[in-house]
């Protein structure tokens, strides 16, 4: 099923070895995108792959390979939050492994109509799905303190306060709707060197993790892999930049401390461990694939595999500004 390949995951070669998918074993492809990993997996006969998108347009772009798969794959729109009730909507209540590419898609930042990226001018919209506020009603109606929150904690922009400052007063005059807009400000406030980043990197990013929850979907989603996973399942998250890692650093760590206490003290009490780690340190790109593909430069790849002990309490202890909030002004 590999003959019409038009995406390679960042890597996916490595993501699907620890997959490691077999024949009869029922899979989640969380993030469907260009279908890559999907691919990968339907290559392994007899497998049955589950995979889900948000955006509109990957579901439409996936059709031939649905068709293609003749029964093996079932593709969903909906968020990858929701993996589990997507699962039990297939009446499939456990699966052999899940994979998640964690982040916007190559084809999303080369649509200028999207929104996504300051080097296409387009409509500033960014969102992954086709509901909720635009990146553009966020600029608009979010006070300066929320906006220099969401860059600063989202975008990790050490210049959030000045990039805020400057949105809020040149928005009474004339509200930013379009991506060269917004790049053309944070230019004029954001100083950069020769060879740097662009200077919209920072704030572009915040604004579209903020716009599609991204941070909150991955936590929700990590913690529905856990639940639909069967014992020796596998987990396996490629993510681009430090918060996603951190986050999936985290819930994997907490899911696989075992022991407690110290030869002092008591053994603490602790919920036995609901995955096994398969990689101790993340799984980078090699040199030929950055060379190839320079967006593999930040993709680190990190691998569980469940255990046969109860899920774990959700434990979302985040600190970032919640869309909600600040849409209603709170």
């Amino acid at each position: 099923m590999s003959s019409a390949v038009p995406h390679i995951p960042v890597l996916g070669r490595e993501a699907v070895d620890h997959l490691a998918p077999r024949a009869g074993g029922i899979y989640v492809d969380a993030t469907f995108g260009a279908g890559g990993y999907s691919r990968s997996i339907l290559d392994v006969p007899g497998t049955r792959l589950i995979a889900i998108d948000r955006d509109r347009t990957a579901i439409a772009g996936g059709a031939e390979l649905v068709e293609r798969a003749a029964g093996r794959l079932t593709l969903v729109e909906d968020r990858f939050s929701n993996l589990a009730e997507v699962c039990s909507a297939q009446g499939v209540e456990a699966v052999d492994g899940v994979v998640m590419d964690v982040g916007v898609s190559s084809m999303q930042l080369d649509q200028a109509g999207r929104g996504f990226s300051f080097r296409l001018d387009g409509p500033l919209d960014m969102r992954m799905g086709q509901a909720g506020p635009t990146a553009a009603d966020i600029v608009a109606r979010a006070s300066e303190g929320d906006l220099a929150d969401i860059i600063y904690l989202l975008g990790e922009e050490r210049h959030s306060r000045r990039v805020a400052r400057a949105i809020v007063a040149d928005r009474v005059e004339t509200p930013f709707t379009t991506t060269r807009a917004l790049a053309d400000l944070v230019g004029r406030v954001v100083r950069s060197k020769p060879g740097d980043i662009h200077p919209a990197t920072r704030t572009f990013q915040a604004l579209r993790i903020f716009v599609n929850e991204e941070l909150e979907e991955l936590q929700a989603a990590l913690a529905a892999a856990e639940r639909v996973l069967k014992p020796g399942g596998r987990l396996v998250v490629v993510s681009f930049h430090s918060l996603e890692d951190r986050i999936v650093k985290n819930f994997l760590s907490l899911r696989s401390k075992t022991g407690g206490g110290s030869r002092h003290l008591p053994e603490v009490a602790q919920t036995a461990p609901s995955f096994q780690l398969l990689t101790r340190r993340p799984v980078i790109a090699s040199d030929e694939e950055v060379a190839h593909n320079p967006r593999a430069r930040s993709a680190k790849l990190r691998a569980a595999e469940r255990t046969s002990a109860p899920a774990h309490e959700d434990d979302d202890d985040s600190s970032w500004p919640k869309l909600s909030d600040v849409m209603r002004g709170g």
